[in-house]
C-alpha cells in the first residue's frame, strides 16, 4: 500500500462549535499523536481524505504536511468517527509511525472459493490482527474455503500472509464456520394440519 500525501492546517478552535465550523469549511477535525510527541490538533481536506480511505482502506498510511511545520509526518488512522446519515467523517485520530517500524493492525479477510454444496458460511470475524511494516501494510488478506464440508472451520492460521506479515493472534482463532444448510425438507411447515387427536385452536 503506497503512502498518500495530504496537506493539513493547525486547528485553533475546539469543542463542538469549532468542530462544526471546521467541517462546514470542507475540513475534517483530527488529532495527531504518538512516539512521545505532543498531540497536534489539525484539520484535513475532507474530500482528499475520504478518497484516500475509499481507495486504500482504514489502514491507509498518510504523509501529512502541516502548514508551518518543517518536514512531513507519517501517520495511520487509529479511530475514525463517521456521520452514519451523511456518510461523512466527523473526527480522525492519527497515530504517528516511523519508517521501518512494525505495527499491529486489523486487516479485512476475504474468503475465496466455494464450500461444498448445501453448506452455510457463518462469519465469526471479518478481520484478523497482524503485525507488519508500517509502510507495507496489506490492504486485504485471503483464506480459502474451497471444497470445505460442513463441520469445517477457517482459523487465523489458514489466512495467507505476505512476506514480512505475522499474525498478532492465536493461529487457532476461528474466523468462519462451515455449517450444514437447512434443507426444505428439514424446515418446519408453517401451516401443518394438527395431528389426529389434537384440537385445532
Amino acid at each position: 500500500m503506497s503512502e498518500v500525501k495530504i496537506s493539513a492546517e493547525p486547528r485553533t478552535e475546539f469543542g463542538k462549535g469549532g468542530a462544526r465550523r471546521t467541517r462546514r469549511a470542507g475540513l475534517v477535525p483530527a488529532v495527531l499523536y504518538g512516539h512521545g510527541e505532543k498531540p497536534q490538533h489539525i484539520a484535513l481536506p475532507a474530500r482528499e481524505f475520504a478518497a484516500a480511505i475509499r481507495h486504500g482502506g482504514i489502514n491507509q498510511i498518510f504523509t501529512i504536511d502541516i502548514a508551518g511545520n518543517s518536514g512531513a509526518t507519517l501517520a495511520l488512522p487509529k479511530a475514525i468517527q463517521r456521520d452514519p446519515i451523511r456518510d461523512t467523517f466527523e473526527h480522525v485520530d492519527l497515530l504517528i509511525v516511523k519508517r521501518g517500524e512494525k505495527i499491529q493492525v486489523d486487516v479485512q479477510v476475504t474468503l475465496t472459493g466455494e464450500a461444498a454444496k448445501n453448506t452455510l458460511i457463518v462469519h465469526e470475524s471479518n478481520t484478523v490482527a497482524v503485525v507488519a511494516d508500517a509502510l507495507h501494510l496489506p490492504s486485504e488478506l485471503e483464506a480459502s474455503i474451497d471444497g470445505l464440508e460442513a463441520g469445517s472451520h477457517i482459523t487465523a492460521g489458514d489466512v495467507k500472509l505476505p512476506k514480512g506479515v505475522e499474525l498478532a493472534v492465536d493461529a487457532e482463532t476461528v474466523l468462519a464456520i462451515i455449517n450444514a444448510a437447512q434443507s426444505n425438507e428439514e424446515a418446519p411447515a408453517e401451516d401443518e394440519a394438527p395431528a389426529e387427536g389434537d384440537s385445532a385452536e
